[in-house]
Protein backbone atom coordinates (compact mmCIF):
# COMPACT_ATOMS: atom_id res chain seq x y z
CA UNK A 1 0.00 0.00 0.00
CA UNK A 2 1.09 3.36 -1.26
CA UNK A 3 1.78 6.15 1.03
CA UNK A 4 1.58 10.24 0.57
CA UNK A 5 5.16 10.92 -0.35
CA UNK A 6 7.59 12.95 2.30
CA UNK A 7 9.69 15.50 1.93
CA UNK A 8 9.25 18.77 3.56
CA UNK A 9 6.60 18.35 6.06
CA UNK A 10 5.67 22.47 7.58
CA UNK A 11 3.00 22.03 10.38
CA UNK A 12 1.92 22.97 13.74
CA UNK A 13 2.95 20.11 16.50
CA UNK A 14 1.07 18.19 19.78
CA UNK A 15 3.19 18.03 22.48
CA UNK A 16 2.41 14.94 24.88
CA UNK A 17 5.93 15.15 27.05
CA UNK A 18 5.67 12.15 29.05
CA UNK A 19 8.41 9.81 29.23
CA UNK A 20 7.89 5.77 28.35
CA UNK A 21 4.80 5.97 26.45
CA UNK A 22 4.32 2.31 25.55
CA UNK A 23 2.06 1.02 22.89
CA UNK A 24 -0.36 -0.35 24.93
CA UNK A 25 -1.41 3.14 25.72
CA UNK A 26 -0.82 4.21 22.26
CA UNK A 27 -3.61 1.89 21.45
CA UNK A 28 -5.34 -0.75 23.97
CA UNK A 29 -4.97 -4.09 23.39
CA UNK A 30 -8.84 -4.43 23.27
CA UNK A 31 -9.10 -2.71 19.89
CA UNK A 32 -6.69 -5.17 17.51
CA UNK A 33 -8.81 -6.78 16.23
CA UNK A 34 -9.74 -5.62 12.83
CA UNK A 35 -7.30 -5.85 10.16
CA UNK A 36 -7.76 -3.14 7.89
CA UNK A 37 -5.29 -0.27 8.72
CA UNK A 38 -8.60 2.22 9.05
CA UNK A 39 -10.12 3.47 11.76
CA UNK A 40 -7.72 3.13 14.82
CA UNK A 41 -7.29 6.75 14.93
CA UNK A 42 -10.62 7.06 16.63
CA UNK A 43 -8.49 4.83 19.43
CA UNK A 44 -5.27 6.46 19.88
CA UNK A 45 -4.66 6.90 23.52
CA UNK A 46 -8.07 5.97 24.13
CA UNK A 47 -7.71 5.27 27.95
CA UNK A 48 -5.61 8.66 28.22
CA UNK A 49 -8.43 10.68 26.15
CA UNK A 50 -11.57 9.75 27.23
CA UNK A 51 -13.55 8.65 30.20
CA UNK A 52 -15.20 5.22 31.00
CA UNK A 53 -18.19 7.12 29.73
CA UNK A 54 -16.64 8.12 26.76
CA UNK A 55 -16.66 11.39 27.57
CA UNK A 56 -13.36 13.26 26.66
CA UNK A 57 -10.79 13.91 29.26
CA UNK A 58 -10.74 18.00 29.08
CA UNK A 59 -6.96 17.93 30.27
CA UNK A 60 -5.58 15.39 27.61
CA UNK A 61 -3.76 17.44 24.95
CA UNK A 62 -5.38 15.96 21.76
CA UNK A 63 -8.78 17.38 23.50
CA UNK A 64 -7.34 20.58 23.89
CA UNK A 65 -8.01 22.59 20.27
CA UNK A 66 -5.59 25.01 20.82
CA UNK A 67 -2.90 22.35 19.69
CA UNK A 68 -3.27 20.83 16.60
CA UNK A 69 -1.12 19.48 13.24
CA UNK A 70 1.02 16.72 11.70
CA UNK A 71 3.79 16.50 14.03
CA UNK A 72 3.40 14.70 17.62
CA UNK A 73 6.21 14.91 19.79
CA UNK A 74 6.34 12.89 22.52
CA UNK A 75 8.68 12.28 25.04
CA UNK A 76 11.74 9.63 25.84
CA UNK A 77 11.64 6.10 24.98
CA UNK A 78 7.94 6.71 22.97
CA UNK A 79 6.53 2.86 21.51
CA UNK A 80 8.15 0.86 24.34
CA UNK A 81 6.40 -2.31 25.32
CA UNK A 82 4.79 -5.10 22.57
CA UNK A 83 5.52 -4.87 19.01
CA UNK A 84 1.84 -4.07 17.74
CA UNK A 85 1.62 -2.65 14.30
CA UNK A 86 -1.38 -0.97 15.40
CA UNK A 87 0.30 1.67 17.31
CA UNK A 88 1.75 2.95 14.14
CA UNK A 89 -1.37 2.00 12.27
CA UNK A 90 -3.42 4.37 14.94
CA UNK A 91 -0.61 7.19 14.95
CA UNK A 92 -0.87 7.36 10.99
CA UNK A 93 -4.66 7.15 10.76
CA UNK A 94 -5.13 9.60 13.44
CA UNK A 95 -3.51 12.05 10.60
CA UNK A 96 0.40 12.32 12.31
CA UNK A 97 2.62 12.17 9.91
CA UNK A 98 5.47 12.38 12.08
CA UNK A 99 6.85 11.89 15.55
CA UNK A 100 9.62 13.70 17.47
CA UNK A 101 10.93 12.09 20.46
CA UNK A 102 14.54 11.89 22.01
CA UNK A 103 14.62 7.88 22.15
CA UNK A 104 12.45 5.49 19.98
CA UNK A 105 11.95 1.58 20.45
CA UNK A 106 13.51 -0.05 17.53
CA UNK A 107 10.51 -1.74 16.68
CA UNK A 108 7.83 1.12 16.96
CA UNK A 109 10.42 3.07 15.00
CA UNK A 110 10.30 0.28 11.79
CA UNK A 111 6.54 0.20 12.31
CA UNK A 112 6.56 3.76 11.94
CA UNK A 113 8.66 3.84 8.73
CA UNK A 114 6.46 0.72 6.96
CA UNK A 115 3.19 2.96 6.72
CA UNK A 116 4.76 6.53 6.27
CA UNK A 117 5.10 7.82 9.65
CA UNK A 118 8.55 9.69 10.07
CA UNK A 119 9.89 8.83 13.25
CA UNK A 120 12.28 11.54 13.92
CA UNK A 121 14.75 11.32 16.92
CA UNK A 122 16.83 14.76 18.07
CA UNK A 123 18.73 14.93 21.49
CA UNK A 124 17.08 15.81 24.41
CA UNK A 125 18.08 19.57 24.99
CA UNK A 126 16.46 20.18 21.49
CA UNK A 127 13.11 17.92 22.63
CA UNK A 128 13.04 19.88 25.64
CA UNK A 129 13.53 23.29 23.21
CA UNK A 130 10.80 22.07 21.30
CA UNK A 131 8.05 21.81 23.70
CA UNK A 132 8.92 24.57 25.65
CA UNK A 133 8.27 27.03 22.63
CA UNK A 134 5.13 24.91 21.30
CA UNK A 135 3.77 25.55 25.10
CA UNK A 136 4.60 29.63 24.62
CA UNK A 137 3.05 29.54 21.48
CA UNK A 138 0.80 26.39 20.32
CA UNK A 139 0.99 27.80 16.66
CA UNK A 140 4.60 27.51 16.14
CA UNK A 141 5.15 25.48 13.18
CA UNK A 142 8.18 22.88 12.56
CA UNK A 143 9.60 22.30 9.30
CA UNK A 144 10.92 18.37 8.90
CA UNK A 145 13.19 18.16 5.70
CA UNK A 146 13.79 14.80 4.69
CA UNK A 147 15.78 15.02 2.17
CA UNK A 148 18.19 16.92 4.71
CA UNK A 149 17.56 14.93 7.22
CA UNK A 150 16.71 18.15 9.59
CA UNK A 151 14.09 19.36 11.79
CA UNK A 152 13.87 23.09 12.18
CA UNK A 153 11.78 25.72 15.02
CA UNK A 154 11.01 28.12 12.56
CA UNK A 155 10.15 30.19 15.14
CA UNK A 156 13.76 30.32 16.50
CA UNK A 157 15.46 29.08 13.54
CA UNK A 158 17.39 26.38 16.41
CA UNK A 159 17.48 22.92 14.24
CA UNK A 160 18.86 19.86 14.87
CA UNK A 161 20.25 17.02 12.11
CA UNK A 162 18.55 13.06 12.31
CA UNK A 163 19.38 9.53 11.36
CA UNK A 164 17.51 7.47 8.75
CA UNK A 165 18.36 4.38 7.39
CA UNK A 166 18.74 5.04 3.27
CA UNK A 167 16.45 2.43 2.31
CA UNK A 168 13.87 4.06 4.58
CA UNK A 169 14.52 7.34 3.38
CA UNK A 170 14.06 6.61 -0.70
CA UNK A 171 10.79 4.97 0.22
CA UNK A 172 9.36 7.77 2.27
CA UNK A 173 10.09 10.38 -0.04
CA UNK A 174 9.07 8.16 -2.72
CA UNK A 175 5.78 7.22 -0.53
CA UNK A 176 6.64 3.68 -1.13
CA UNK A 177 6.29 1.08 1.60
CA UNK A 178 8.68 -2.74 0.79
CA UNK A 179 6.23 -4.26 -1.57
CA UNK A 180 5.88 -0.92 -3.30
CA UNK A 181 9.88 -1.05 -3.73
CA UNK A 182 9.70 -4.43 -5.17
CA UNK A 183 7.09 -3.86 -7.84
CA UNK A 184 9.11 -0.71 -8.62
CA UNK A 185 12.10 -2.71 -9.37
CA UNK A 186 10.27 -5.67 -10.82
CA UNK A 187 11.78 -5.02 -14.46
CA UNK A 188 15.76 -5.31 -12.65
CA UNK A 189 14.78 -7.98 -10.65
CA UNK A 190 13.91 -10.15 -13.83
CA UNK A 191 16.67 -9.05 -15.89
CA UNK A 192 18.91 -10.25 -12.72
CA UNK A 193 17.08 -13.43 -12.63
CA UNK A 194 17.53 -14.26 -16.06
CA UNK A 195 21.13 -14.45 -15.21
CA UNK A 196 21.04 -16.70 -12.73
CA UNK A 197 20.95 -20.63 -13.26
CA UNK A 198 17.81 -22.44 -12.95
Amino acid sequence: MAYDKFNILTSTAVPLPIENVDTDQIIPARFLKATERKGFGDNLFRDWRYNQDNTPKADFVLNNPKYSGKILVGGKNFGSGSSREHAAWAVYDYGFRCVISSFFADIFRGNCLNIGVLPVQVGAEFLQQIFVTIEKDPETEIEVNLSEQKVTLLATGASESFEINDYKKGNMSNGFDDIDYLLNIKDDIKEFAKTRPF
